[in-house]
């Protein structure tokens, strides 16, 4: 198995981030890393908290990880280098101040459920578990008496109605 150097590595990540926005593939074509080996390099950064999108080409379909990870990344910035950052990652301040919005307001409608809501959503949940089992055995019940039906219609076949006349 080779061995990359870090420089190596971090040029080829930068080859698949905007504003050069290559597809993997490309860039292993390119550089001569195996797919899964440049998946695995994206994968770690990502969970080093940078921001790695999987479609560099429209940042509105990043995932939701990959925008918050800008979020951290630019929250200590001024201006003039979120300028720089947003030129170097093909992004726009405002999508930035959209996406930093956004984790806020997601931020502020998560609270602790209160003694009454836990409450309501475990008896919500029993009930939800007897309709299943419920369901469950419905279900069995009705299988089974399709299972009769067919043998009883196939024993009629066989043997006739069984009626003596």
């Amino acid at each position: 198995m080779p061995q990359y150097s870090e420089g190596f590595r971090e040029r080829a990540m930068q080859m698949m981030m905007a504003p050069n926005a290559m597809s993997v593939a490309q860039v292993s074509r390119d550089t001569g890393v195996s797919e899964q080996t440049l998946y695995n390099w994206r994968n770690r950064l990502r969970h080093e908290g940078k921001s790695v999108p999987a479609d560099s080409s429209n940042p509105e379909r990043w995932s939701g990880e990959s925008k918050l990870a800008v979020v951290i990344e630019t929250a200590v910035l001024n201006e003039e280098e979120l300028a720089e950052y947003c030129r170097c990652k093909g992004l726009y301040a405002e999508q930035i101040a959209r996406w930093r919005e956004a984790a806020i307001a997601g931020a502020q409608t998560l609270r602790p459920l209160s003694t009454d809501e836990r409450r309501e959503l475990q008896q919500e949940r029993k009930k939800t578990r007897l309709l299943e089992k419920e369901l469950r055995r419905k279900e069995k019940a009705l299988a089974e008496t399709a299972a009769l039906l067919v043998l009883q219609k196939k024993a009629r076949a066989i043997w006739g109605d069984g009626e003596d006349d």
